[in-house]
């Protein structure tokens, strides 16, 4: 007898920042669905012991690191802020090993398809892993409202990460379906399983 193994096929899941990408991708969780959370890697990468964290503090001074080991991202952002060399080498160093860990937490998925969660999904060209791209797409107006809300950030700093982000227009040029969320989470939850019953008649190519 031939025992049939369905191999998941990946989804794609970005946003701008007060998008509710994270809120989507918690329902899809809820419904069973397996995801990685790219932020997660980055952050796994540079933990104490790490390889990652004993380069970064060979280039750039111990003063990276907090007295617990930790890495200091604050240090790190203010020593990389207007020093593109050093940002290419960071980025050198990272991106790689940051995409062998999303790949390796994406082999392990057990659910029909797998999510891969990212922010920085074209912008890092994550996207060239996944068979399929969703966006969760907001006014911007309503994008500020709600990172204001939840992080206490000035209205200026939000406009920053905004403007540091993947332009909207390019996000949703490289989109296969978007997800206007600009109404209440009930109504989030519904196009969210709309589309997971969608996906799951889909197979991977």
């Amino acid at each position: 007898m031939t025992i049939s193994i369905v191999i998941p096929w990946i989804l794609g899941l970005t946003g701008g920042i007060g998008s509710g990408k994270s809120a989507a991708a918690q329902h899809f969780l809820s419904l069973g669905i397996d995801h990685v959370d790219a932020d997660h890697a980055a952050r796994w990468v540079v933990k104490p012991g790490q390889p990652a964290l004993t380069s970064i503090a060979a280039y750039f001074g111990d003063d990276v690191l907090l007295p617990d080991g930790q890495l200091n991202r604050a240090a790190l952002r203010t020593l990389i802020f207007g020093a593109p060399e050093k940002r290419r080498w960071l980025e050198a160093l990272l991106h790689p090993l940051i995409s062998e860990e999303i790949r390796s937490h994406l082999a392990r998925a057990q659910s029909p398809y797998v999510i891969l969660v990212s922010p920085l999904l074209i912008e890092l060209g994550q996207y060239k892993m996944t068979q399929r791209i969703l966006v969760i797409d907001a006014p911007q107006s309503l994008q500020i409202q709600r990172t204001m809300q939840r992080d206490g950030a000035s209205e200026q700093q939000v406009h920053e990460i905004l403007q540091a982000q993947s332009s909207r227009k390019d996000r949703l040029n490289h989109a296969d379906d978007v997800l206007v969320n600009d109404q209440d989470l009930s109504w989030l939850h519904g196009e969210v399983e709309r589309l997971h019953y969608f996906y799951l008649t889909l197979r991977r190519d």
